[in-house]
């Protein structure tokens, strides 16, 4: 018995400080990282029947709705020749790695011999633009000639100037088109005069739609046409512009690409403006005026048309509902909801999913309740997509010490 007696008074001391350690580092260990988490149906599908688009009957063409969805495509969408829509990425490439201040004309690029040389290069059905060497350009002006004149010599002098080299351009461009996830896109030459340059429709919108979110990109496009250094006026081979709040994008036409276009026009619905996206490639001549150009561009006027009529929008989720939760990572849960209601814009039979994206930072521990916690958004995912703010509903708490002192792992 005293054996026993001898040996609670030894370890009973002990055990009660190995308790009051373990209290004391429970209590004071990092907390988890609260994380949001959606609780609200992941998709909404709006009402009605998805209307006939009017694809065209020969070719191939793919239409979007930048930050909603797409209307799907029409034709093989195997890779064709798609002239001077190549042009495209060459005016993308340029503002991305020689970015353009707003308001401002960007680089001043000198023009070599090469580039006055193929200025004549007109008399062999080449569209370009008349340069002297050393004359300087603005890089602004440099891409209102490839965009709106089609200038190949002048997206033949932008490579060189960017890249060193025509070659190294052109395996900037296919660089570029693998890591936009252009599939079945090869570029030969930057000017897509080469019959070699191939894309399909659905490849060129996923282009079209990353390039008009450069704002001189934007503005030059939907320019019916600019008067160059040289005092001429060069007028805009997209007739479209700007009928139809058509904003761009650009034509290519050649015999063996056919017609070709990639577009963007918007439509103002649900408050908001929406940027529609689309292309039509290797369209044949039109019965009015057998020209290839007029083939694509009456193709895009039609589905421009068809998908700004089809536009809708609908309420998702109304003011104060729970749409999520956060939770502290020991258990507790605070519902989070919409701070205003989520209207989406699309059209009937699309199905958008919904995200709860969080604020870029981290999550707080406590909060008040109204406290902004992240952004609902209705769409395709993107940053484009429709989107409110979410707020706690009712206060967040850090977890109590008895929570604390009980937790695992």
């Amino acid at each position: 018995m005293r054996t026993v007696v001898r040996r609670f008074k030894i370890w009973t001391p002990l055990v009660l400080l190995l308790v009051v350690v373990l209290g004391i580092v429970q209590a004071v260990r990092p907390l988890p990282q609260p994380t949001l988490s959606l609780t609200a149906a992941t998709t909404y599908q709006f009402s009605g029947k998805a209307a006939a688009m009017p694809w065209p009957k020969s070719g191939q063409a793919a239409m979007d709705v930048d930050g909603l969805g797409s209307f799907g495509s029409s034709g093989a969408q195997k890779p064709v020749p798609i002239a001077s829509v190549a042009k495209v990425m060459t005016a993308y490439l340029v503002l991305r790695d020689h970015p353009v201040k707003k308001g401002g004309d960007g680089a001043s690029i000198t023009m070599d011999q090469k580039a006055e040389d193929d200025a004549g290069l007109s008399a062999q059905n080449e569209s370009t633009v008349d340069v002297r060497a050393g004359q300087k350009l603005s890089q602004k002006e440099a891409i209102e000639a490839i965009m709106l004149a089609s200038a190949n010599n002048i997206a033949r002098q932008l490579a060189r100037w960017d890249a060193g080299s025509e070659k190294d351009f052109v395996a900037k461009m296919n660089k570029a088109a693998d890591e936009l996830g252009m599939k079945n896109t090869t570029y030969t030459d930057p000017s897509g005069l080469n019959k070699t340059t191939v894309s399909t429709a659905e490849d060129q919108v996923k282009l079209g739609k990353v390039a008009m979110k450069d704002p001189l990109f934007r503005e030059v496009v939907r320019m019916p046409a600019y008067v160059d250094s040289n005092g001429k006026t060069q007028t805009n081979w997209n007739r479209l512009v700007p009928m139809n709040n058509t904003v761009g994008i650009k034509t290519g036409t050649t015999t063996a690409a056919g017609g070709n276009l990639l577009y963007a026009a918007t439509k103002e619905v649900g408050g908001t403006t929406r940027t529609i996206v689309g292309a039509v490639l290797a369209q044949p001549p039109a019965p009015e005026d057998n020209s290839i150009l007029t083939g694509a561009l009456n193709a895009g006027k039609a589905l421009i048309e068809a998908a700004q009529g089809t536009l809708v929008a609908e309420k998702v989720v109304k003011k104060g509902d729970v749409v999520g939760s956060v939770d502290d990572g020991l258990g507790g849960t605070t519902p989070v909801v919409a701070a205003k209601d989520l209207t989406a814009v699309g059209w009937p039979g699309l199905t958008v999913r919904l995200k709860l994206v969080d604020d870029g930072t981290a999550l707080p521990h406590e909060a008040a309740a109204g406290t902004k916690v992240g952004v609902l958004r209705a769409g395709d995912g993107t940053s484009s997509a429709v989107e409110v703010p979410v707020v706690l509903r009712s206060a967040l708490s850090e977890p109590g010490l008895g929570t604390k002192l009980t937790r695992l792992g």
